[in-house]
C-alpha cells in the first residue's frame, strides 16, 4: 500500500472516530434529562395508546393535548410550574368533553374543545409577550428544554399511570371491547370513561413539553396501532405498544441530535412510517410463525443452502 493511500485511510479512520465521539455526546450529562424523561413518557404513552386505539378514542387523544396547550401558556404568563398548568387545563378538557357529551354528540364537544382551548392558548401567549419561542416549544416540543428538576415529577406521574393501567387492565379492556358485557359485570361506563380520560390527560400533559402539543397524538396512536398488527393477544399487544413507543422516541432523539432538526419532526414521520409499514402488509407476514419461517429461511441461506428446498450446493 502506498504512502498516500495509507495516509488517506488514516485520515478516514480519524474522521470516523471523530464522528463517533460527536455521536456519543448525545449521551452527555446535558442530554440525560431528555433521555430519561422521554423513556418514562414513552412507556406511559404506549400503555395509554393501547387503550386509546381499542376504544377508538383517537379524536380525544388529539383534543386533550390541545386542551393542555393554554395551561402551558398560562404557566409562561404567570410563572407557575408548567406541569401544574398543563395538568390543570388537561383535566378541564376532560371535564369539558364529559359534560359536553351530555348536551350533544361527543365528537361535537371534542371539536368545540379543540377550537376554544386553542384560541385561549393563543390569547394567553399573546399576553405573556413571549409569543414566538413559547408557541414553538409548546407546539413542537423542545429536546433540550427538560431541566433536571422536572425528572422526578415526570417519573412519578408516569409510574402512577403505568400502575393504574396494569391494575385496571382487565376492566378497561372489557369495557373497551364489549361495553354491554362490562355493564352486565357491573362496570360503570361513566366511571371507566373518567378513568380512561383522566389517565390520558395526565399522559398528554406530561408529554407535551417533550414532543409538543401537535405530536403527542402520534406517540399515543402510532405504536399502539402497529402493535395490534403484530399481535392480537391483548397483553402482548399492550407490551409491544410500549416497546415500539420506546424505539420511536429513542430513534427520534438520536436523529434529532445528529441532524439538529426538531424532535417533533422525527416523532411524527417515524410514527407514520411505522404505522404504514406494519398496517400495509398482511397480518400473516408479521405473525410469530411467519417470523420463525423467515428465520429458518435466512439461516439456510446463510449456510449456502436453498431456502425453498433446504438442499445444500454440495448435495
Amino acid at each position: 500500500m502506498g504512502g498516500a493511500a495509507r495516509q488517506k485511510n488514516l485520515g478516514g479512520s480519524d474522521a470516523a472516530a471523530q464522528r463517533l465521539r460527536e455521536g456519543l455526546l448525545m449521551f452527555a450529562s446535558y442530554m440525560l434529562p431528555t433521555w430519561i424523561a422521554a423513556s418514562f413518557l414513552a412507556l406511559a404513552a404506549g400503555a395509554m395508546g393501547y387503550f386509546t386505539v381499542i376504544r377508538r378514542s383517537v379524536f380525544a387523544a388529539h383534543a386533550l393535548p390541545l386542551s393542555a396547550f393554554p395551561g402551558g401558556a398560562a404557566a409562561v404568563l404567570t410563572g407557575i410550574n408548567p406541569l401544574v398548568g398543563l395538568l390543570g387545563f388537561a383535566f378541564l378538557g376532560v371535564l369539558f368533553v364529559q359534560q359536553g357529551a351530555r348536551l350533544g354528540p361527543r365528537d361535537l364537544a371534542i371539536g368545540l374543545l379543540l377550537s376554544s382551548f386553542l384560541a385561549l392558548g393563543a390569547l394567553l401567549l399573546s399576553l405573556s409577550g413571549a409569543y414566538a419561542p413559547a408557541v414553538y416549544a409548546l407546539l413542537f416540543g423542545e429536546v433540550l428544554g427538560i431541566p433536571h428538576s422536572a425528572l422526578a415529577p415526570t417519573a412519578v406521574v408516569c409510574v402512577l399511570v403505568l400502575t393504574l393501567c396494569v391494575l385496571s387492565f382487565r376492566p378497561l379492556l372489557l369495557q373497551s371491547t364489549s361495553a354491554d358485557l362490562a355493564a352486565i359485570c357491573g362496570l360503570s361506563r361513566a366511571g371507566m370513561d373518567w378513568l380512561f380520560l383522566g389517565l390520558l390527560a395526565i399522559v398528554t400533559a406530561t408529554a407535551l413539553p417533550v414532543v409538543g402539543t401537535l405530536l403527542v397524538f402520534t406517540l399515543l396512536v402510532a405504536p399502539a396501532a402497529a402493535a395490534q398488527r403484530l399481535s392480537a393477544k391483548p397483553a402482548r399487544a399492550f407490551l409491544l405498544s410500549m416497546v415500539l413507543a420506546e424505539i420511536l422516541v429513542w430513534s427520534a432523539i438520536a436523529l434529532s441530535y445528529w441532524s439538529n432538526w426538531p424532535l417533533g419532526f422525527f416523532v411524527g414521520t417515524l410514527g407514520a412510517a411505522l404505522f404504514i409499514a406494519l398496517r400495509a402488509r398482511p397480518a400473516a407476514l408479521w405473525s410469530p410463525q411467519a417470523g420463525a419461517r423467515l428465520f429458518r429461511r435466512g439461516t439456510r441461506w446463510h449456510h449456502g443452502g436453498d431456502p425453498d428446498t433446504g438442499t445444500r450446493p454440495d448435495g
